[in-house]
């Protein structure tokens, strides 16, 4: 094992090769040359407008070169890089700000926030500032996502992890399943923690890292067949939309040089996997489960997952454990809420800033709920603060919308339970249609498919996305709308 900075990691495979492409979006490459020395001048500007070690930086820029080069930069100084959305509501981007507390932001104007640095979005550096190799520096924390979590509020991730790397870690070692001098692709936003990630360890690792600014179905398989892409990271949603494509469409496309299909940040339902392990080959496809906290990390491949159908795999890194609403553990299969916590011994692996964790002794929950079989593996059920009580009846949101999402008409769907004077609640499903379809057809098409108390009652038809490009919904944030009176229902 070689630990070295990362910083130190970039710079070596900039002088190995530095007109190898290291960065791609649209038409636009950077080679690894043009990575080190562009992002070495962005440094110095950040250091002159205030950037120190362990501080932290606010990205809030759309996926584009500069929201990566502006994370490297902050790197080089050893400060933390905090990636947020660019087009967050002002009082939304404003707590995360107050919790933060930057040094500087990027991507934003300085009316907007007088009492911090910014930098508009187009900021380049003063002509003229130096692109030679900066002192060697290790962030404390190398990185500190957002996250709305079920409550809505905002809170900072921090991560435990120094930032520094294994140089010597082989090509598709998990965890994060990543070629060394290769091609990847992370076509999801930035702001989340699972393509931010993928696209810094990427480039640690020497690859070539084609970005999308926002994910389109074609032009995905487009570019991993035109960039001889060996990796990808997706999320359901994005396997759904590609997976819907006309049969033509999906099919054109080269896709050989595609080892890893790496997948996770919500269940896939086994419709979809099925599809996928049936069009490119189960060993193509792998699929990870934790939080960005990362105490505790759950893998499987397609083919052991054939083995074990539904399962999200068995615990690779911390350790994990089921609790029932009592705080004792039940048996195989029988269903509580998941709790995790890194090996023993170990460091924290993150801590919160805006938050407290939900622990029972030293485990914690990120309140999803599972159970595991006799063999150890994991199956996810739901999010407890989205479960759906009906009747005395446990209904999991994401067993319906996987039924719903299988209909070819429907883009994407939402489940949230609404209040309901006889049963407590009732089954509300918000529908995203790429077609022509009625209530009473998907009706017909989960009657084949789930058991009578868990079809939805009413049905609600919209426009827009109901999950953003990382594949997440807020369930909340729907029934909250729903229930003041917003939404329409059939």
């Amino acid at each position: 094992m070689t630990i070295i900075s990362m910083p130190a990691a970039l710079r070596r495979w900039a002088e190995a090769d530095p007109r190898r492409p290291a960065l791609t979006i649209e038409d636009r490459t950077l080679t690894r040359g043009e990575l080190e020395a562009r992002t070495n001048r962005l440094a110095r500007a950040f250091q002159d407008l205030g950037v120190r070690p362990d501080s932290f930086v606010t990205i809030a820029l759309p996926n584009c070169l500069a929201y990566v080069e502006s994370a490297i930069a902050a790197l080089k100084l050893g400060a933390t890089p905090q990636p947020v959305c660019g087009k967050l509501p002002q009082a939304e981007f404003d707590a995360i700000v107050r919790l933060a507390n930057p040094a500087l932001i990027v991507g934003a104007e300085a009316m907007d926030f007088p009492k911090f640095r910014t930098v508009p979005p187009d900021f380049s550096p003063a002509a003229g500032t130096p692109d030679g190799p900066l002192p060697d520096r290790i962030a404390t924390h190398w990185k500190a996502p957002t996250s709305g979590g079920s409550t809505g509020l905002p809170k900072l991730i921090v991560s435990g992890g120094r930032a520094e790397i294994d140089d010597n870690v082989p090509a598709f070692a998990p965890p994060f399943m990543l070629p060394r001098e290769g091609a990847v692709l992370a076509p999801g936003p930035l702001y989340h923690n699972g393509p931010f990630t993928y696209a810094i360890q990427a480039l640690l690792r020497g690859n070539h890292v084609v970005l999308m600014r926002r994910f389109d179905a074609a032009q995905c398989l487009a570019l991993i067949e035109r960039h001889s892409v060996q990796a990808v990271l997706l999320v359901p949603t994005m396997m759904s939309r590609i997976w819907k494509l006309p049969a033509d469409d999906r099919t054109r496309h080269k896709l050989e040089s595609l080892r890893i299909v790496y997948h996770m940040a919500s269940h896939c339902p086994e419709w979809l996997k099925d599809a996928w392990i049936e069009w490119l080959g189960a060993e193509r496809i792998y699929e990870l489960y934790g939080g960005t906290e990362q105490q505790a990390l759950t893998f499987i491949q397609g083919t052991e997952w054939l083995k074990h159908r539904g399962s999200v795999g068995r615990c690779l890194f911390g350790q994990m454990k089921i609790l029932d609403d009592h705080g004792r553990e039940p048996g195989p299969r029988q269903v509580g809420e998941i709790y995790m916590k890194p090996p023993e011994g170990a460091p924290p692996t993150y801590r919160y800033i805006g938050a407290e964790a939900t622990r029972i002794g030293d485990w914690e929950t990120l309140g999803d709920i599972g159970w595991f079989d006799e063999d150890g593996y994991l199956y996810l059920a739901d999010r407890r603060t989205d479960l759906i009580l009906r009747g005395g009846a446990n209904i999991y949101p994401a067993e319906v919308e996987a039924a719903l999402d299988e209909h070819p008409a429907v883009q994407s769907s939402a489940v949230i339970g609404i209040p309901d004077e006889d049963l407590g609640q009732c089954v509300h499903a918000i529908v995203q249609a790429r077609g022509a379809v009625t209530d009473a057809e998907l009706r017909q098409h989960l009657a084949t498919r789930l058991a009578p108390h868990k079809l939805p009652s009413s049905y609600e038809f919209v426009d827009q996305p109901l999950r953003d490009d990382s594949g997440k919904v807020r369930r909340s944030a729907l029934r909250d709308a729903r229930v003041n009176g917003g939404g329409s229902s059939s």
